[in-house]
C-alpha cells in the first residue's frame, strides 16, 4: 500500500530554527588537547553547524587546573585556555560543565570512569567558591566579559546519580549555591544554569529551590535517552528499546517545557541509547532516530545536545577498533556514520517548515523551505523487534511550479553506510590508509536525479524508503512566489 503525504506550498509556514546545533558533546576536557579531536571538532562545526561543545572533567586532576603543591593551591588554567582558544579560533564556543572535583578539594575517593574523575563534595565549599570565581575571572580577563556572557555555565553532570555524586538534592542544591554565587560575583550578567540531571529529575525542585535562596537559574538543563526507565534491570540495550515508545523524547521533552516554565531549556546530553558500546550507534537506525527525534522536538526546546559528535572518547576505556558502537557521529578516523549525514541533512534545511498531511505507523514526513527550494524529509523508523518494513511513498506538493532540478539523497543499509563495507573487510582491527579512504568515500551522500510529475495542480513523486532508511528530496525553482 502506498504512503500519501501532502504539503501545500500556498500555505504559511512556521520558524524552524536550527536549535539542534546550538551544542554538541564530547566525552573527556584533556582529549580537546588533540590534534585530532581539534581536526573532527572543525569538521563538525563546519559541515554540521554546532556552536558550541560541552565536555567533562575540566577541574580534573589531569587538566591541572587546581592541584595540591606542597600543602599549597596551585592554579593552572593554561590547559582549559588552550582548549577554549581553539574553539574561538574555528568560530564555536564552550558549554562550560563545571566538573569534577579536584582531589586537592574532595571529601572522599570516590571516583568514576576509566580516567578517575573525583565526584565527591568539596570538603571546603569556600575553597570551592574561590576556585570558581578566580577561573570565571580568568576567563574574563582573557576573552573580555562581552564574551564570556555569551558562554552557558552548567554546574555539575547527573548529580542524581550516585554514580556522580551522592544521588541526594540537598547536597547538589548546595553546591550549586555556592558556584552560581562564585560565577555571578564576577558579572551578574553571566548565565549560570542546572540541574544538569538524568532522566529530567529535578527541574520543578531546583525552581523552587534557585527562587527561595535567590539565587539565579538562568536556564535548565537536563539529559534524557530511549533507553532511560524503559525494560527492567538487566535488560540488554536491544530490549531496552524494544519496551522504549516511538516518539519517547519527544514526551520527556514536553514534560522538561512545562516544568521549565518560560526558561531556556537545554538537553545537554541525548542520544540514541545510554550504552557506549552499542553496534546501533554505528548503523543507519542512528540517522533515523535521529531525524525523527530532532523533527519533534522543535518548539520544545532552545538547545539539543546529541552526545557524542567523535568516537574519541575514553569514559570506559580508551578504543582502538573503527567501529565499535561509540557514541560519536565520527569514528577515530574521522569516518562519517550515518548519525552524521543525518546531521548533515539537518543542516542543509532551510528555516521555514510547512504543514505536512499524511499519517502512517512507521514513515514520517516533513517539509521545509528555503528560499526558492523546498526539501521533503522522509524517514521509516521503528523501534528495535517492531515491524517495519519497504515502504513506498507518495508525495504530492500543490501549487508547485515546475522544478529546475530535483535530487534525492539517502542514508539506508546501502547508503551513506561505512560500517558495513568494514563488515565486508572482515571487521579489521586496525585500518591501512587504503581501506581508511575507501570507507570514507563509501560514507558520503550521493544526490541523485529524481523524476516528478508536474500539472496545474502541482507536483507529485514516489520514493521507496526501506526500513531504517531517510530520503532527503530537495526540489529547486526559479521562483516560490
Amino acid at each position: 500500500m502506498t504512503v500519501i503525504f501532502r504539503c501545500d506550498l500556498r500555505s504559511q509556514g512556521e520558524d524552524f530554527p536550527h536549535f539542534w546545533e546550538h551544542t554538541v558533546g564530547s566525552g573527556h576536557a584533556t582529549l580537546a588537547l588533540r590534534a585530532d579531536w581539534q581536526a573532527q571538532m572543525r569538521r563538525a562545526h563546519d559541515e554540521l553547524g554546532f556552536r558550541h561543545v560541552r565536555f567533562h572533567g575540566l577541574l580534573d586532576d589531569d587538566m591541572g587546573t587546581l592541584i595540591d603543591q606542597d600543602d599549597q593551591p596551585l592554579y593552572s588554567f593554561f590547559n582549559a585556555d588552550q582548549i577554549f582558544d581553539f574553539l574561538l579560533s574555528i568560530g564555536m564556543r564552550p558549554f562550560v560543565e563545571l566538573s569534577f572535583m579536584p582531589t586537592m578539594l574532595s571529601s572522599s575517593d570516590q571516583i568514576i570512569f576509566h580516567y578517575r574523575a573525583n565526584v565527591s563534595a568539596p570538603k571546603d565549599y569556600d575553597q570551592w567558591a574561590t576556585l570558581i570565581s578566580k577561573l570565571v575571572a580568568h576567563w574574563v580577563d582573557r576573552y573580555g566579559l562581552e564574551e564570556v556572557r555569551q558562554w552557558f555555565f552548567e554546574v555539575w553532570n547527573e548529580p542524581n546519580l550516585e554514580a556522580f555524586g551522592s544521588g541526594k538534592q540537598e547536597d547538589y542544591f548546595k553546591l550549586y549555591a555556592h558556584t552560581a554565587r562564585a560565577i555571578k560575583s564576577v558579572d551578574g550578567r553571566l548565565k549560570v544554569g542546572g540541574p544538569a540531571t538524568a532522566a529530567n529529575a529535578w527541574i520543578e525542585d531546583f525552581i523552587t529551590f534557585c527562587a527561595g535562596k535567590d539565587l539565579p537559574a538562568d536556564f535548565i538543563s537536563t539529559h534524557h535517552y530511549p533507553t532511560d526507565a524503559f525494560g527492567q534491570p538487566g535488560d540488554d540495550t536491544e530490549t531496552q528499546l524494544s519496551k522504549s515508545t516511538r516518539s519517547a523524547l519527544r514526551d520527556e521533552a514536553r514534560i522538561a517545557r512545562a516544568h521549565a516554565g518560560g526558561r531556556p531549556l537545554y538537553y545537554t546530553e541525548w542520544c540514541t541509547s545510554s550504552n557506549p558500546r552499542d553496534p546501533m550507534h554505528d548503523q543507519p537506525y542512528a540517522a533515523a532516530f535521529i531525524i525523527k527525534t530532532v523533527m519533534e522536538a522543535r518548539g520544545l526546546v532552545q538547545g539539543y545536545s546529541y552526545w557524542t559528535f567523535s568516537d574519541i572518547f575514553e569514559e570506559n576505556y580508551f578504543p582502538s577498533q573503527p567501529f565499535h558502537g561509540g557514541f560519536g557521529l565520527m569514528n577515530l578516523h574521522g569516518i562519517a556514520k550515518p548519525a552524521y549525514r543525518a546531521f548533515e541533512l539537518l543542516h542543509g534545511l532551510g528555516t521555514e517548515i510547512l504543514q505536512m498531511e499524511g499519517d502512517h505507523p512507521t514513515v514520517d514526513a516533513w517539509s521545509i523551505r528555503d528560499g526558492h527550494s523546498i526539501t521533503v524529509l522522509v524517514s521509516n523508523f521503528a523501534l528495535p523487534r517492531h515491524p517495519v518494513k519497504d515502504e513506498t511513498v507518495h508525495v504530492e506538493l500543490l501549487d508547485a511550479p515546475v522544478p529546475a532540478i530535483a535530487t534525492i539523497r539517502r542514508i539506508d543499509d546501502y547508503n551513506a553506510n561505512a560500517r558495513a563495507l568494514w563488515e565486508t573487510m572482515g571487521k579489521p582491527d586496525y585500518l591501512s590508509q587504503a581501506m581508511a579512504d575507501e570507507l570514507h568515500a563509501v560514507s558520503e551522500m550521493r544526490a541523485e536525479h529524481l523524476p516528478v510529475l508536474w500539472s496545474e495542480r502541482g507536483l507529485e513523486f514516489d520514493v521507496t524508503v526501506p526500513p531504517l532508511g531517510i530520503a532527503a528530496i530537495t526540489l529547486e525553482f526559479a521562483s516560490l512566489a
